[in-house]
């Protein structure tokens, strides 16, 4: 086969574009509306909790109506009015985190850490690991890490590590965090606000969940780094390492905790405090907040001396870096309106209700749990997923036993976990595209982990499942 050949096969085999997907989804969506018999459940609001529920057993046909395509583009303009709070929730959160990220809070708290530890060796890896999971479980930092990365690499190789010990402990520690989720509104958030449970609750899982991940990332990590400091030949990316001129790294040049930082760190601090309080204490949904969000970051441009025009500027830029994953919200809630329209999601949920009723519970808890998996291959934006299979997730959930809160959890580690191997990721592409790791040498130094991260998730899974978390 010549080059041209092979060129013409690699771009037939290009994975189209996240919109192009959920599009694809819609038409498919369409075409089972035709083929799928209608049906209903009856649902009943329980008094307790105020969930709207499904009565099992009450499955029953209704008149078809079937979706034509003509309509399609009107059911994804009507998903994007639905989804209206949501999206309005993600843009207002992309443009608070642009101005505290503008303020190089982060940068300085990263510099700060990397002059404290840099001397103490292996301990290096875990404290990087757990301050970027921090970001991860709170703002959701996964494309943004590949602008720490370069730091990651000069503290690693000051130590006598490799740049994929750099890279690994930045965005590996960022992914530990996206996964676990504990306070993040762009998977978990959103995910327990369409399956009606309270906004970050069963944030105790999730805590046990992000230490098991930090404390089997940073072993993996150390004892690579290990093998790399005691031979440099066994480095995966020894021919990398050569191709460089190693220096010490000079420390001066990090940035330095300012007093604009430390005020914006209290603000930032101090407005997850109040998330926390609000949405256990006082039932803080959507709206409260949105504005929570929206006066964190004016409160943290005027800390880092904004003006009022800037504080605008930065919140534009956020919320227009974000508009693509906003807009997803809206794309994939086309989905369900069209199945919503065509009375085939009843129909659906129990015809997979009637495979997986079979299976034992452990098993059908699994089972949501390596479909959410697979479905992160197609859809790598977290709110583009929740939005997507929650709704099917949810109702199945009812029927067959499992409760919401573990169905959040199904979801929030298949989206997690393989982010940090597909080549659809643009987290983990950026990482690679600026530390010029190979992805290949990636995947070979990546899979075993993420065996022992899926593993983990599956005990967490089964657990969850039989105590009814």
């Amino acid at each position: 086969m010549n080059d041209s050949t092979k060129t013409t096969s690699r771009k037939w085999f290009k994975m189209p574009h996240t919109y192009v997907i959920l599009i694809f989804l819609v038409l498919v969506a369409a075409a089972l509306t035709y083929v799928v018999p209608a049906g209903d459940f009856d649902r009943v609001e329980d008094a307790a909790t105020g969930k709207t529920l499904v009565v099992p057993g009450s499955y029953h046909e209704v008149d078809a109506n079937p979706v034509s395509i003509v309509s399609i583009p009107k059911a994804i303009v009507h998903g994007l009015i639905d989804s209206a709070d949501v999206v309005f929730f993600i843009l207002i959160i992309g443009g608070t985190f642009e101005i505290i990220s503008s303020t190089g809070t982060i940068e300085a708290l990263t510099g700060r850490v990397a002059r404290k530890f840099a001397n103490k060796g292996r301990w290096v890896i875990p404290i990087f690991i757990l301050l970027f999971s921090v970001a991860g479980f709170t703002m959701g930092m996964s494309t943004e890490v590949m602008v720490f990365v370069p730091i990651g690499i000069a503290v690693a190789r000051a130590l006598g590590f490799d740049a994929l010990t750099g890279t690994a402990m930045v965005s590996l520690g960022a992914s530990c965090g996206f996964t676990a989720g504990i306070l993040n509104p762009f998977n978990v958030g959103l995910a327990q606000a369409i399956a009606e449970v309270p906004m970050f609750s069963g944030a105790w899982l999730r805590i046990i969940l992000l230490v098991c991940l930090i404390a089997v990332t940073s072993l993996y990590i150390v004892r690579y780094a290990g093998k790399v400091r005691g031979n440099p030949e066994k480095s995966l990316v020894s021919e990398l390492e050569r191709e460089v001129e190693t220096k010490e790294l000079d420390l001066s040049k990090l940035p330095r905790m300012q007093l604009k930082h430390y005020l914006t760190l209290i603000v930032v601090v101090a407005g997850f405090a109040a998330l926390v309080w609000g949405v256990s204490k006082k039932d803080w949904w959507m709206e409260e907040l949105a504005a929570l969000f929206l006066t964190m970051g004016i409160a943290s441009g005027f800390c880092a001396g904004y003006g009022p025009s800037r504080i605008a500027a930065e919140f534009v830029k956020g919320a227009k870096a974000i508009t693509y994953g906003a807009l997803i919200i809206g794309f994939a809630r086309g989905i369900m309106v069209v199945l919503d329209q065509g009375s085939v999601i009843d129909s659906i949920v129990y015809g997979l209700s009637t495979i997986v009723g079979e299976l034992p519970g452990p098993v059908q808890v699994l089972g949501m749990y390596l479909f959410q998996n697979v479905m992160n291959i197609f859809i790598t934006s977290g709110t583009g997923m929740a939005v997507t299979t929650m709704p099917i997730m949810v109702p199945l959930a009812d029927i067959i036993g499992v409760t919401r809160q573990t169905t959040v959890l199904a979801f929030q580690l298949g989206d997690g976990f393989t982010n940090m191997i597909l080549p659809t990721s643009s987290a983990l592409m950026g990482s690679l595209a600026v530390s010029g790791i190979p992805y290949q040498k990636w995947v070979k130094f990546f899979w075993p982990l993420m065996c022992m991260w899926i593993v983990i998730g599956a005990v967490l899974i089964v657990v969850a499942h039989i105590i009814h978390y």
